[in-house]
């Protein structure tokens, strides 16, 4: 009997899931749309939401199946659920919500946030759970005297399927600082905070398990709330949830010291496994970990590329409009190609596709601004470089810190978005750092293909989860090298340059606007 596998991972526009087989390959996919709101001044998702959602997304992925396979799905071997990390979901002790989830993306937390990283001398992002929490303290929230658990998306809905309130070491390390040699919440910072703020972390947050740790079973309920017409067999191994860095750093196999990955789609971050500590605290740098706990430096950007599939649309419409071909994949395709074309460094244009805040250029807020050069020809060439170029620029901007520091980075991997046309996102990629990109086929998979390996992991973890991925899942597996040319390197630098020169023009728009 064939072993199945499954992720599922709930991204920032779409819940996505993977069901691979004993040989790692994926063999069903699901997916569901969805999109954050502003509610009340913070970004937010119902769990209405969620629970549709991942409803939604198992039907379509159980349809696929039976399209492929002529089976119903009724087993799996093991699963695991990730989704976007940081954030704040608050819970009473009856696991009641008591305030609407803030994500990632909000930018509320910029007192607390300061005020950590000057306790912990450990530098404490803005998004990270342990600063919306912090945060709340120092509103005076209602709510806070009846925080019972705190705990991710993914520790949630992880929680809802298997009744175990625990969460991968990655995810957690997007929550609180973590001590890599106990593979738990660093001690001297939960004491430190525990005098700050009278909240013990290790009752309120969830336990901590690297990947191929017992996070539980699928219970039966579980098993009906992703699959409400009860075919769905109670009883899946789960592995700890993970957070969508983590994911995308086992999805690409950059789980090694000396590796490192890119996930690029609505946000952008990078991923590089360090071989010691930096030498001192960066604010645009987080030092999380790995799923088996290794440090890592991330450099996240709230933005990516948003500004542009906005914008994408619109040509889409246009394209509609003359009775055109209107698959929009098709356009995405036909746009990357097309833009290579064009001037190296998009003269014509200056984009800054900052939808929200942006704390890697100190940015509260933002506000999506196209600036062009009256004295160059516009071209579309131009302004889609101009804006995948705007994709990457506060990631080049943060990567830059960790090339000072002296991190070396034998191999840079791609996934996500960004590379659904490889040849365009890796050599940008490649621009933008300075250093060789690597794709492989699976790169368009990302999160939950991940996720579904660490599942995989769960289900046969006899030896580390770095040798599992180099000796069975990633031995064959062809991938593609692009190294950037030195002449397309300079012309990076010089959108770059102008990119960052001109954030002034940034701010005042935020400020008018």
């Amino acid at each position: 009997m064939e072993r199945l596998y499954l992720g599922i991972e709930l991204g920032s526009t779409r819940i996505k899931a993977t069901l691979i087989d004993e040989k790692y390959v994926p063999i069903a996919n699901g997916s569901y749309s969805w999109q954050d709101s502003l509610v009340d001044g913070y970004w937010t998702y119902s769990m209405e939401d969620v629970k549709k959602g991942l409803v939604s997304c198992y039907k379509d992925l159980k349809e696929d199946y039976k399209r492929k396979s002529g089976k119903t799905l009724k087993r799996i071997d093991s699963l695991g659920i990730s989704a976007m990390m940081h954030g704040y979901l608050a819970f009473d002790d009856a696991w009641n919500l008591l305030t609407p989830f803030r994500t990632w993306r909000n930018t509320t937390t910029a007192e607390s946030s300061k005020v950590l990283t000057e306790l912990f001398s450990f530098n404490i992002p803005q998004r990270w759970s342990i600063s919306h929490l912090y945060q709340a303290i120092l509103n005076k929230e209602e709510h806070i005297k009846n925080i019972a658990h705190m705990t991710t998306l993914a520790g949630y809905v992880s929680y809802l399927l298997s009744d175990v309130n625990a969460l991968g070491i990655g995810d957690a390390s997007g929550m609180f600082p973590i001590d890599s040699s106990a593979l738990n919440y660093d001690k001297k910072m939960a004491d430190k905070f525990l005098s700050l703020a009278n909240v013990d972390i290790y009752k309120v947050f969830p336990k901590v398990l690297k990947a191929g740790d017992d996070a539980g079973c699928l219970t039966k309920e579980g098993a009906l709330l992703l699959d409400p017409d009860g075919d769905l067999e109670e009883g899946a191994l789960m592995a700890p949830a993970e957070g969508d860095a983590g994911t995308g750093m086992t999805a690409t196999n950059a789980v090694r010291k000396r590796t490192g990955n890119v996930s690029a789609g609505t946000s952008i971050f990078s991923m590089v496994v360090l071989e010691k500590p930096l030498k001192e605290v960066h604010e645009e740098i987080d030092i999380v970990t790995t799923p088996s706990g290794s440090d890592c430096a991330m450099v996240h950007c709230n933005n990516c590329t948003s500004d542009m599939n906005a914008y994408v649309s619109i040509l889409h419409e246009a394209v509609v409009l003359m009775g055109g071909n209107a698959d929009l994949d098709e356009l995405y395709k036909r746009l990357y190609k097309h833009c290579l074309s064009g001037r190296e460094d998009a003269a014509s244009f200056t984009v800054y596709n900052y939808i929200s805040g942006e704390p890697v250029v100190g940015l509260s807020d933002g506000r999506p601004v196209v600036v062009r050069d009256r004295s160059v020809k516009p071209t579309l060439a131009d302004f889609v470089r101009a804006h995948l170029y705007s994709s990457l620029a506060t990631l080049a901007y943060g990567m830059d810190i960790l090339k000072k520091e002296g991190v070396k980075i034998d191999r840079l991997m791609g996934h996500g978005g960004l590379f659904r046309h490889p040849v365009t996102g890796a050599k940008f990629l490649s621009s933008s750092v300075d250093a060789p990109v690597f794709t492989m086929k699976t790169a368009g998979e990302g999160g939950p293909y991940g996720m579904a390996l660490l599942a995989a992991y769960r289900y046969e973890n006899e030896e580390s989860l770095e040798d599992f991925l180099d000796n069975r899942v990633f031995k064959d597996a062809p991938s593609e090298k692009m190294v950037a040319a030195e002449k397309e390197v300079k012309a990076f630098k010089a959108y770059l340059d102008r990119f960052i020169n001109g954030l002034d023009v940034e701010k005042a728009a935020i400020d008018k606007f």
